[in-house]
């Protein structure tokens, strides 16, 4: 089986500290510091919450995609944003929520079996999969022509 994989440095104490992340291809690679993951924001900083987004957004539009191609309706485009919500819980920061919106173009096909197809998705995608039991993970499904 496929295995992936990332490096994290972080370099410092928690609020003054900064860290730097790569992806094993090279085709990936950031930086992220506590103000831009609890924070107003750092410009071109990025957050572990906002890698998982993308992480979970990418996979629901490849398992969309997939699973209305073997259904016969090969979709043009599938557009998936993820908002991760990271909340203190008790003592912790927790992520707390996935909101899922997907959109897509899939000629010949009703409103209806896009949200189908949209839910079976999300319950294969393996992103999903590994959050669905901590967290909540809400979807919206639309067409748009």
């Amino acid at each position: 089986m496929p295995r992936q994989a990332a490096t994290a440095v972080w370099e410092g104490g928690l609020r003054e500290g900064k860290g730097s992340f790569s992806v094993a291809t090279g085709t990936l690679k950031g930086v992220y510091s506590f103000p831009s993951r609890f924070g107003d924001g750092a410009p071109g900083q990025t957050s572990p919450e906002e890698l998982i987004a993308a992480a979970h957004a990418s996979c629901l539009s490849m398992a969309l995609s997939a699973g209305l191609e073997k259904a016969g309706a090969t979709p043009t485009r599938i557009e998936t944003r993820a908002v991760c919500t990271i909340e203190k819980v008790g003592d912790a920061f927790r992520v707390t929520r996935m909101e899922l919106t997907v959109r897509g173009t899939v000629p010949g096909l009703t409103l209806e079996q896009f949200r189908k197809a949209a839910a079976d998705a999300k319950q294969g995608c393996p992103i999903s999969n590994a959050l669905s039991d901590k967290i909540e993970v809400t979807l919206d499904a639309d067409l748009v022509q």
